[in-house]
């Protein structure tokens, strides 16, 4: 009897144990510290806030790692550019267009819209349709790649080099779950390419043959898995495991979530999404007791004072990112000038990223100098006004 209570306490003991270590270990525990970030089975992630350009949570964020079919999401904003700059772009399937893996299944001979490639690129990851889409506009994939490296030159993206339009293995294609957060939130600023990626499918008509039509279905399981999610592109490779971008929006914040080399890709978006949104949210920041001002040329008044309306909502990051402003106002106004115009705005920023404005309106009304109303005495007050200006600063 006492050998089988100490063998039942043992097994409870036992079970116990492997329910902490389980809970410990979990991919997508979170901490019992409140505010810690989830414990995540990715090899490196990223959580980037788009509304304050800071990076919520990370691990190993900027180590350069093969992206696999993520790749395509710069393809895509590149195919979509080229296409709206064209009015319009049609591509004829050429066999050097085939690639191995992912397809949208496209027959030589056959002719599509460009815009239909980028569908097929990020609803089913199209390696078809990524070389096509780079053979049309850079006559290369080495010349393609050339065009994608200067892109991400343009958009800051330091530790991102492309040789292939697909995401095909190769060497010196790499890229750091930073720079991949910051291109999906640069791409999504594009209103085409975020139509198509909130899209649960996408229709292609093909130009030839004219009977042809093929529906094919986001591969983005997030879409209908988290309610928030906005878009994403899902990737794998042997060598990049499974790599996953995606964006979703809450009560106005917008967070991109990044994942490389993860086997638990899904419950990870929702993880970090989870503990993005209750880390996060937009607040009124307190209006600026900074005085305001504007040159009246041929006014009763050499000046116009400035009331600054209601500040915007920002996003105050987990390390209170800055909260800045700038005041745009022209050098001068012609009088008169009405109570309530306005004559300027104030821009606010927070961690550098532009959050909103709010007007600069007259305070009172500024009528016209009677006395200053030769065109000479107007030009001679215009000199004055610019003088005052150009001293001031």
């Amino acid at each position: 009897m006492v050998k089988r209570v100490i063998g039942a306490v043992r097994f409870t003991a036992a079970a116990l144990a492997a329910l902490i270590i389980a809970a410990i270990t979990s991919p997508t525990a979170f901490s019992e510290e409140e505010g810690e970030q989830p414990q995540l089975s990715a090899y490196a992630y990223s959580l980037y806030c788009v509304n304050n350009g800071e990076f919520v949570a990370e691990q190993r964020g900027s180590e350069r790692l093969p992206m696999a079919s993520t790749t395509k999401i710069m393809t895509a904003l590149l195919a979509l550019e080229a296409d709206e700059k064209a009015g319009g772009l049609s591509v004829t399937i050429t066999p050097e267009m085939y690639a191995e893996g992912s397809s949208m299944y496209l027959a030589a001979g056959e002719k599509v819209k460009m815009k239909d490639l980028v569908g097929g690129m990020l609803m089913v990851s199209g390696n078809d349709a990524a070389n096509a889409a780079a053979l049309t506009i850079g006559g290369s994939r080495e010349e393609f790649a050339r065009l994608m490296n200067a892109r991400a030159a343009e958009l800051g993206l330091k530790d991102t080099h492309f040789v292939t339009p697909s995401g095909l293995d190769a060497d010196g294609h790499f890229t750091t779950a930073r720079d991949l957060a910051r291109l999906m939130a640069s791409c999504m600023e594009n209103e085409t390419f975020a139509g198509i990626e909130s899209s649960g499918s996408v229709t292609v008509d093909f130009i030839e043959p004219e009977d042809k039509s093929q529906t094919y279905y986001n591969e983005n399981r997030l879409l209908t898995k988290y309610e928030y999610c906005i878009g994403g592109k899902t990737g794998f490779t042997d060598k990049a495991g499974r790599t996953l971008v995606s964006c979703a929006e809450k009560d106005g914040v917008r967070l991109v979530a990044v994942t490389l080399n993860d086997g638990d890709d899904w419950n990870d978006h929702q993880a970090l999404y989870d503990y993005g949104f209750d880390t996060l949210s937009m607040e009124k920041p307190e209006k600026s007791g900074e005085e305001f001002s504007v040159t009246v040329v041929g006014g009763s008044s050499g000046k116009a004072m400035l009331t600054a309306g209601e500040p915007p909502l920002v996003c105050r990051g987990v390390g209170e990112s800055e909260i800045t402003t700038r005041c745009e106002l022209a050098p001068f106004v012609y009088a008169p000038v009405e109570k309530g115009q306005k004559l300027g705005e104030l821009k606010y920023y927070t961690g550098g990223v532009y959050a909103g404005k709010a007007d600069l309106t007259a305070a009172e009304s500024v009528g016209a100098d009677g006395a200053a109303t030769t065109f000479t005495e107007n030009i001679a007050s215009f000199f004055r006004a610019l003088f005052v200006r150009l001293k001031g600063r």
